[in-house]
């Protein structure tokens, strides 16, 4: 399997990584076999997140006992070095571990202050001299507070959405992040699910060679694809450069991030989750987003004015409201489908 530097971090990496969101669908044993799997067939580096409900207890179970041959990274979205620190002392609970190789600050919408005395960066500060933590990373969807956080100089990581339909300041930061000398960590390579060609998505990912991506992985059949994938090792050749050029042109207008810029919604529609509903659905527990809180606010979705405030605010040119007819259209099959599982 191949092996990167994260950034200079000091950490090498398998590229490709397995993203471990997915694994909270899993069974206990189903997991735990996953991820047994996946070490065993070459992948080192395992990222999840405080918020990821039980992968977190899951990776403790399947990967305690090869603590020091793999690479883990965590997140949390809490905004007080209190609630940091909370969360990063029940990640090294869960995960049988003394020690994470990287914490990142999950999602930011802002950059965490660096001076704020009680803010999030001074807990993972305090995480770091307490050897809790070894690095530390953010994660965002807002390109605008990457930037910042890859100039501030306080950050050694950026994980960002990051594919072949990324809008070209997305990619860009994988260069901005070489440059500052920061490992860069792609998610939603496959663009929340929208992307299904797997040679196609290794090989853009091999066209960067600071970036590694960290799939997410539910099944078995899903890891042994990714591993032959690997071990194939593509190449972006002119046939796949065809196919992704005709892939951006269908395809890069129906993709949500979830950066927030679209709102607030004249309607108090949720636009944010809303707008990437099928994703939720199909890449973590699809349970909670059935309740009747849920089923109301994707029902707000037929209260929509077409104003486009939203598009006109999306960074990615995206049309919002057809977008969102479309995923309430997906909500309600899936849940007529799957209610007989509640």
């Amino acid at each position: 399997m191949k092996k990167i530097p994260l950034g200079k971090t000091g950490l090498m990496v398998s590229k490709p990584a397995m993203g471990c969101l997915p694994v909270q669908r899993c069974s206990v044993d189903d997991a735990v076999k996953l991820l047994r799997a996946a070490y065993e067939g070459g992948i080192t580096y395992f990222d999840t997140a405080n918020a990821y409900t039980d992968s977190e207890m899951k990776i403790g179970l399947a990967l305690s006992d090869v603590r020091d041959k793999i690479v883990i990274s965590t997140k949390s979205a809490a905004w007080s070095k209190d609630g940091i620190l909370a969360h990063i002392e029940n990640s090294l609970r869960m995960m049988k571990t003394d020690y994470i190789d990287l914490f990142q600050f999950h999602q930011v919408p802002e950059m965490p202050d660096p001076k704020d005395p009680d803010g999030p960066y001074a807990g993972a500060l305090e995480a770091k001299e307490r050897g809790w933590i070894r690095h530390i990373g953010v994660t965002t969807h807002r390109v605008k507070v990457a930037e910042e956080c890859i100039a501030s100089g306080y950050f050694e990581t950026l994980q960002f959405p990051f594919s072949y339909i990324s809008a070209d300041r997305d990619l860009a930061l994988a260069d901005k992040c070489r440059e500052a000398g920061m490992g860069y960590i792609a998610m939603k390579g496959l663009a929340g699910g929208l992307l299904t060609n797997c040679r196609a998505c290794h090989a853009f990912m091999n066209e960067y060679d600071n970036v590694v991506p960290i799939w997410g992985i539910q099944r078995v059949e899903e890891l042994e694809q990714w591993l032959a994938v690997a071990e194939e090792d593509p190449v972006m050749d002119e046939e796949l450069w065809a196919f992704v050029k005709q892939e951006r042109r269908e395809l890069s207008s129906s993709f949500c991030r979830g950066c927030g810029y679209c709102m607030p919604c004249p309607m108090d529609i949720e636009i944010r989750n809303c707008a990437r509903m099928n994703m939720l659905l199909r890449r973590s527990p699809w349970q909670q987003y059935m309740s009747e809180e849920w089923q109301a606010k994707m029902a707000k979705i037929n209260d929509c004015l077409e104003c486009h405030s939203c598009s006109s605010k999306c960074p990615y040119q995206l049309d919002t409201p057809k977008l969102l007819k479309y995923m309430l259209k997906d909500y309600t099959e899936f849940y007529e489908t799957h209610k007989h599982l509640l």
